[in-house]
């Protein structure tokens, strides 16, 4: 594990200055920022992606599945919540009538690292429609399941395995076997096998998106992640044109995607 997932305030800075200088920005093509808008971030953890949108004037919701996630996170944003910009909701989206729970629809919903760890993607998927305004968008952020660290085995507390990239692709016996045999905890392989169900390709996303009544308004693909500029101090890149195009294989060397969909009227 790395010295950021322990050091809160400053994993919430570099979500941030992500939501800053990658996410907006590609938002922006098809929704005015300049004007307040009803934000949602499910998943939305310490909140560092919707402090961005805070400090412009909109409207902020988070939904998170834990309550202490939620507390760090209001640690940051005592104003806001003083004054009622942003509300945080600890439940799970699956639970949640947005008529009876919210009180209102949204024109944003950000999923920032978090479509791959749900499971029933197609359903829940199917679900957002009924949290968006007419016109409301999705912004979908996720590293695809066979790239290097897709598996998010980068949390393993063993050193090596923390940094051993495409091991996570192994048949799941064998993956559980070197997990339990370097003695990372239970909760930790736990997890890193839940994601191994449901950790997301290109094609499925987009296959899914579609299958749910979404339109792909647009697509960006990354040879290098755009938070790794924070996290490594590495250049965020573009995939490479001879690949962003070659299914299959890009997911192997594209560390993140960037999707916006819109319900297909």
């Amino acid at each position: 594990m790395f010295e950021f997932h322990k050091d809160k305030k400053r994993y919430f800075e570099m979500q941030k200055e992500t939501s800053v200088e990658f996410v907006m920005p590609f938002v922006q093509e098809f929704l005015d920022l300049s004007t307040p808008k009803q934000i949602l971030e499910i998943g939305c953890a310490e909140a560092g992606v919707l402090k961005a949108f805070t400090e412009k004037g909109h409207q902020c919701t988070g939904i998170e599945l834990l309550q202490s996630r939620v507390d760090i996170a209001e640690t940051f944003f005592e104003d806001e919540l003083a004054s009622g910009q942003i509300k945080f909701v600890v439940n799970d989206i699956m639970k949640i009538d947005i008529e009876n729970d919210i009180g209102h629809r949204f024109d944003l919903i950000i999923l920032k690292d978090v479509i791959e760890h749900i499971p029933n993607q197609g359903t829940f998927i199917e679900k957002l429609r009924s949290f968006l305004n007419p016109g409301g968008l999705v912004f979908f952020g996720f590293p695809p399941w066979q790239m290097p660290f897709g598996g998010h085995q980068q949390i393993a507390s063993n050193k090596y395995l923390s940094k051993l990239p495409y091991y996570h692709l192994l048949p799941k016996s064998i993956y559980k076997g070197i997990l339990t045999s370097a003695k990372e905890k239970d909760t930790v392989v736990q997890e890193l096998l839940e994601i191994k169900d449901t950790g997301i390709s290109i094609e499925r996303f987009q296959s899914i998106a579609k299958s749910a009544g979404y339109k792909i308004l647009k697509r960006k693909l990354f040879l290098i992640n755009p938070i790794y500029k924070y996290k490594f101090n590495l250049k965020p890149r573009k995939q490479l044109p001879i690949l962003k195009d070659l299914p299959y294989f890009r997911n192997y060397l594209s560390t993140c995607a960037y999707f916006l969909i819109t319900i297909d009227d």
